[in-house]
């Protein structure tokens, strides 16, 4: 038995998720370069935290959030963010597809409460870097318009935590319930993330390679443009 579950995520979650995203990220030094020097990882947990909830119940109707939990501390260990198209989000019983990664509603007065502290988060990025993924998403947009593709928006795990098959347990989750509904799934992934993607069978579609130098950083940063399973055109 895996020593941790895949589950629903809730509004109660916030702050956990806030951590194990912003932990993750900053790990990626050309993620690090949206921010203005001085930025520390703390303070992006703090404003994030500030942001999830409300972030969260955005278009309930087409977003699913799953979280991975460990079984034996009750720890969220993990986080994905999956977008259905339009054509896939009711079910056969005229029910939301897939209500079990659904968050649950709130009270209008929840939703208030939280759009007022997202609104008091302070997130800004820098402008030169903010542009770095312009060019991914004419790609994107490129190969999500030639089909209905089931969308994976974000993964992350801990940095504590990599390793241990849990970016795998959170992906494979999507892929059972892509297949339920017949529908292939869409990711960009980065260099970091590759493995789990070419080991459970998705195929690489195209690539956006750019220097992060004309952004203060080194190397260069790597979109892979990812499908799993047959288009419909």
């Amino acid at each position: 038995m895996a020593p941790w579950k895949i589950e629903r995520c809730t509004v109660e979650d916030a702050a956990v998720l806030a951590r194990n995203n912003m932990s993750a990220f900053w790990e990626d030094p050309t993620w690090v370069l949206l921010w203005p020097e001085g930025t520390t990882r703390e303070f992006l947990i703090e404003q994030c935290a500030k942001r999830q909830a409300h972030n969260m119940l955005r278009d309930r109707e087409h977003t699913r959030h799953l979280k991975a939990v460990d079984v034996n501390t009750g720890s969220v260990v993990g986080y994905s963010r999956w977008i259905l198209p339009s054509s896939h989000i009711l079910a056969s019983d005229g029910g939301p597809q897939w209500h079990e990664a659904q968050i649950p509603d709130v009270s209008n007065d929840q939703k208030r409460s939280f759009e007022e502290s997202a609104l008091s988060a302070q997130w800004d990025t820098r402008s030169g870097p903010s542009s770095m993924d312009d060019k991914n998403y004419v790609v994107m947009d490129r190969i999500l318009t030639s089909g209905s593709y089931l969308k994976l928006d974000y993964l992350a795990v801990h940095p504590e935590n990599k390793g241990k098959g849990i970016g795998t347990a959170l992906v494979a989750e999507g892929i059972s319930q892509s297949e339920r509904m017949r529908l292939p799934i869409f990711a960009m992934a980065y260099k970091a993330g590759l493995g789990i993607y070419t080991r459970l069978g998705f195929k690489e579609v195209d690539r956006v390679i750019q220097d992060i130098s004309q952004w203060g950083g080194v190397g260069v940063y790597g979109a892979y443009f990812m499908v799993y399973g047959t288009v419909d055109g």
